[in-house]
């Protein structure tokens, strides 16, 4: 079943992004992207993920009750909750390694949390020189990923089972996107947005920066390092 799922989800992107669907900003309101979100979703964002969630996101509330299993989200969220997610955000199905389905120098801020981790190193610099594409001109991005000293500190703390299974050989047999493909240190993750062309990368505190909504958003003290950068102006 749930190959099947992934196989229904993966076509349905393919063929938004073959008909040229575009996310447009609301009128007079900043266009603000989360991307790989999940369901760790944000109000006045546009959530975008692959996932079955974000295709039945915006349909009848009886299509939520037939999802809910299917997705996996029981696993995590009681119904209410769920449906709550579903009903009271703005979600936006799509595959990233496709690019970002929106237009030049339209969107003001970008985030992306635990998602960068999940593409290989290749597929990693293509979508950030997506976000750099689409993002105006001193518009800001956010990335959190797992923080690679952090795994290694365990490993070296004697923690090799956790490290290992949390970080470096994730596992989930119920979802083939649960695999991590890369992981970062502050050096790396600066060298992967300097490619494109960001300034200005900087370490950032959990739940502090100038993205919105950080407080929000941010949900992973310990394990996690948080990055902000900026697209230059000229």
């Amino acid at each position: 079943m749930r190959s099947l799922i992934e196989l229904i989800t993966s076509i349905v992107a393919w063929l938004r992004w073959k008909l040229h669907l575009k996310i447009k900003p609301e009128p007079g309101q900043q266009l603000k992207l989360n991307l790989g979100c999940g369901l760790a979703v944000c109000q006045g964002w546009v959530n975008i993920d692959g996932s079955l969630n974000a295709i039945i996101a915006s349909l009848p509330k009886v299509m939520h009750k037939i999802a809910y299993p299917l997705s996996g989200s029981n696993r995590y969220y009681t119904f209410a909750q769920y449906e709550g997610l579903l009903s009271g955000n703005r979600f936006f199905q799509a595959n990233l390694s496709y690019g970002i389905p929106a237009e030049t120098g339209s969107v003001d801020y970008i985030y992306s949390s635990h998602f960068m981790e999940h593409l290989y190193r290749h597929e990693a610099e293509r979508l950030v020189a997506e976000c750099y594409r689409v993002l105006k001109p001193g518009g800001v991005m956010r990335v959190a990923v797992p923080d690679l000293d952090y795994a290694l500190k365990l490993m070296h703390g004697g923690e090799r089972h956790r490290a290992l299974v949390n970080y470096f050989f994730v596992e989930d047999k119920k979802s083939s996107f649960a695999r991590h493909k890369y992981m970062y240190d502050f050096p790396l993750l600066e060298s992967l947005l300097q490619q494109p062309g960001f300034v200005e990368i900087i370490r950032r505190a959990y739940q502090e920066g100038n993205v919105p909504d950080v407080r929000e958003l941010d949900n992973r003290p310990e394990e996690s390092l948080y990055v902000e950068t900026t697209k230059p102006k000229h």
